[in-house]
């Protein structure tokens, strides 16, 4: 199944053409250029149009309860602090539009974005990803899954048809835009075969799937895994129908507009910080360590899949979040 997941992604990738790859241009908001070509906008040329902001806002992916993982960043937060020797204020947003306006607006300038979103922040708010979180061997990301009850009549991907499925969010890449770019080859059309209802998030897809609410619900693996070792829902309730293979997770990204000396120390910060013993350690299992990544190359797969669904990176389309 996942050899057969491998060659769908690929497909999907030789879908949107050569000229895909070989004529790609940034989607960037006026306001931005990229020069470079290399997808995201460029730091102002201007000195005087240069920030060296005396503390540093971050935040992290909207979750279901802020307040544990502002803990959770604690120990990172202050490695941030002494490498850039700033202070750095933790943002706990609700959602991705209004952390992706956050940055917009100019009040963060680091930041986890999820997946689906990692795209409208750096178009819309002048995002630069430049980190993920990975393993020691250089390995990254998570499946997008297919969860019902165990005791569901649910076995294969075409038994969703008339089911009531939870997906996420119109946004979100594995809560939305992958199950509607992968789930006709696999038998079944969202919207068509089945009934769509967004839930909000992963947390609440599952959630809703160990309550019976939904039928079965397509999500994100690693915050499931997360959601089970917190003893959120019991994984003797639900069953895995199908999976794919890795997609990127979260992007960590900064400020177009920061200076370059800041840029640089933020990038030591991330890259010199050891998970082993800390809160982050223990809440992403798996990683060890915050590995390069770029937009252009990592972000590609995402790109197409959202291509496929036509998502446009405008207000609007984010407003449709």
């Amino acid at each position: 199944m996942l050899r057969h997941t491998t060659s769908l992604l690929v497909s999907l990738a030789l879908s949107a053409g050569a000229a895909f790859a070989q004529e790609e241009t940034a989607a960037l908001d006026s306001q931005y250029t990229d020069a470079d070509g290399d997808l995201v906008a460029d730091a102002p040329t201007e000195a005087g149009d240069l920030k060296d902001p005396g503390t540093l806002v971050f935040a992290y992916t909207p979750v279901e309860d802020p307040a544990i993982y502002e803990d959770i960043w604690e120990p990172f937060i202050s490695h941030l602090e002494e490498v850039t020797g700033k202070d750095v204020q933790f943002f706990a947003v609700q959602s991705n539009s209004a952390e992706v306006e956050a940055m917009r607006s100019g009040r963060l300038h680091i930041a986890g974005f999820s997946t689906g979103p990692t795209p409208f922040a750096v178009n819309l708010a002048g995002a630069v990803p430049f980190a993920i979180m990975g393993a020691d061997d250089g390995q990254f990301g998570y499946k997008l899954q297919i969860y019902t009850q165990a005791d569901s009549d649910i076995k294969e991907v075409p038994d969703l048809a008339g089911k009531r499925v939870a997906h996420t969010s119109p946004t979100s890449n594995s809560g939305n835009l992958a199950p509607r770019a992968l789930f006709p080859d696999l038998g079944v059309v969202p919207d068509e075969d089945y009934e769509v209802v967004y839930s909000g998030s992963h947390d609440q897809s599952m959630l809703g799937v160990v309550a019976g609410d939904y039928d079965a619900a397509p999500v994100a693996s690693e915050v499931v895994d997360r959601m089970a070792e917190r003893g959120l829902y019991d994984p003797a309730e639900v069953r895995i129908v199908w999976e794919s293979d890795p997609f990127p997770t979260t992007s960590y990204a900064y400020a177009h507009d920061l200076t370059p000396e800041l840029k640089e120390k933020i990038e030591e910060a991330f890259f010199s910080f050891d998970f082993a013993g800390t809160a982050l350690g223990e809440e992403f299992t798996g990683v060890s360590k915050f590995i390069p990544i770029t937009y252009k190359d990592q972000w590609k797969v995402i790109r197409q899949i959202q291509k496929a669904n036509g998502v446009e990176y405008t207000p609007a389309g984010l407003a449709a979040e």
